[in-house]
């Protein structure tokens, strides 16, 4: 990595520190960073819990919570180096008194970066208990984890509570599907490649789909999952944020609200759906047993904390459309689910088939752009060529963009690129107040139009790729999702 760490002395808090995310995602991406010398190594790393423990035995959980991969390639000396920046503070985010315990060791200059991985409906609570404590200075920033808000009411209500104690560029809303290699290296792709960028409208784009497929259930997270689902917790957020930069103009330059412009316009164009559009374009689905990778998972009614009589959807496929002219009649699909076949996420771009053949046969096969973001990052073109000793019959050959090949360079992990970007107070790959709530605003008539119509979601079993509505959703525009395209 070419950016060297910031001359201000750093002290990150992670509140909800003993919580999954805190231990899957965050330290590890820390740690990365502090090893490749992306953060300074004297960054002090605050994790609070309710949890009564000592400093130490924290440092023991982060230990045994790792997979002793990092201290046997970085060796164990940078291993406990990182360790003894990581301090632990029992506090119960919601009494203001435990906040002063958070000031204690505080350096000249330091820059304070607070990650709320809690609960949203603690985020204003934090907030102004942070700002009650003198914590917050104008160098501090908050990052806000997703999904923030229930619907539009909600997000607005938590947006405004946070900028009373921090500016709109000290707050980070976090979605790190933004921090993905292949998912910033769409800009590059688009805007950088005169190849493509005529294209990449109508007429010349057939349709695009978006998936996120997970093969996980809702695991320790059935109480918070329950009264959130799939739209709330995936689509109002990753989904779109992806659709974004698949549908979004050039900006005029890469400052952050010049980008961020563009990514409001897209969200801005969607088009609402009525109730009668809602019934005929979009499906959700709940997974019954079945299935995963060869063993048995079970219905998400039978999961630990989900209510025996609960309608909330774990699997939605939709179809929206962007009113704007580079879009205007492109049919847009979107879809994602847990308990699914595979662990996949990918942006389909299908180009138009050529208006005239003078092949004998009609194509069967359209250009095709398949981009990748898990559980491997690539990007690959679907052509049409010759098939060698069979006259002129075609068949799909794939020109692969090896990324991994091209480049030699480390590729950071999606949090760890975010939380660089934080201490560089870089705001391009995170959301925008007016974009959150566009996005709730698309969002939330829904979620109300499924509300009233009192429709259950569609049984599906799991290992499978969701309802059967989802295949019929697609195949009444002629189209098919991809895994069907290919199989």
């Amino acid at each position: 990595m070419t950016d060297s760490p910031p001359s201000a002395p750093l002290a990150i808090f992670i509140f909800g520190g003993t919580g999954d995310l805190s231990f899957r995602k965050l330290l590890p991406a820390l740690f990365m960073a502090f090893a490749h010398e992306r953060i300074r190594t004297d960054t002090r790393i605050i994790a609070t819990g309710r949890q009564a423990m000592s400093a130490d035995a924290f440092r023991q959980q982060v230990t045994a919570r790792s997979d002793g991969g990092a201290s046997q390639i970085f060796g164990e000396e940078v291993w406990q180096k990182f360790l003894s920046q990581i301090d632990y503070v029992e506090l119960d985010a919601s009494d203001a008194h435990g906040y002063s315990k958070l000031g204690q060791g505080g350096r000249s200059g330091e820059i304070r970066v607070f990650y709320l991985a809690t609960a949203p409906a603690l985020f204003t609570t934090i907030c102004a208990n942070l700002d009650h404590a003198n914590l917050i200075d104008k160098d501090a920033r908050v990052v806000l984890e997703k999904p923030l808000g229930h619907d539009l009411a909600s997000a607005r209500s938590i947006n405004e509570q946070v900028a009373r104690h921090f500016a709109e560029n000290r707050i980070y809303r976090i979605d790190h599907y933004l921090g993905k290699e292949t998912v910033q290296n769409l800009m590059v792709l688009r805007f950088g490649n005169a190849i493509l960028e005529p294209l990449w409208r109508a007429p010349y784009v057939r349709s695009v789909q978006i998936t996120v497929a997970e093969t996980l259930g809702v695991g320790s997270r059935a109480s918070f999952y329950d009264g959130t689902g799939a739209l709330r917790d995936m689509v109002q957020n990753h989904l779109l944020q992806l659709l974004c930069i698949v549908a979004m103009e050039a900006p005029i330059s890469l400052d952050p609200d010049d980008v961020r412009d563009e990514k409001l316009k897209v969200l801005r164009s969607l088009k609402r759906m009525t109730a009668e559009e809602v019934a005929r374009y979009t499906v959700r689905g709940q997974y019954r047993a079945g299935l995963v990778d060869g063993e048995h998972a079970p219905a998400y009614l039978s999961e630990a904390g989900v209510p025996e009589d609960s309608a909330t959807e774990t699997f939605v496929a939709l179809r929206c459309q962007i009113n704007n002219p580079r879009w205007a009649g492109v049919p847009i699909f979107l879809r994602t689910g847990k308990r699914l076949q595979v662990r996949r996420s990918e942006v389909i771009v299908d180009f138009a088939r050529s208006p005239f053949s003078p092949f004998d046969d009609a194509d069967t096969e359209s250009n095709r752009l398949v981009i990748s973001l898990q559980p491997e990052e690539s990007i690959k073109l679907q052509m049409l060529m010759k098939e060698p000793g069979s006259g002129m019959r075609r068949r799909p050959v794939t020109l692969d963009l090896d990324l991994h090949e091209a480049f030699s360079s480390r590729r950071a992990e999606a949090y760890e690129r975010l939380l660089v970007d934080i201490t560089r107070s870089r705001l391009t790959h995170f959301m925008r107040r007016d974009e959150l709530e566009a996005a709730w605003t698309w969002a939330d008539p829904i979620v109300k139009a499924w509300s009233q119509s009192g429709a259950t979601p569609k049984p599906y079993a799991a290992g499978s790729w969701g309802p059967a509505a989802a295949s019929a959703l697609i195949a009444s525009e002629g189209l098919a999702w991809h895994e069907e395209a290919v199989s």
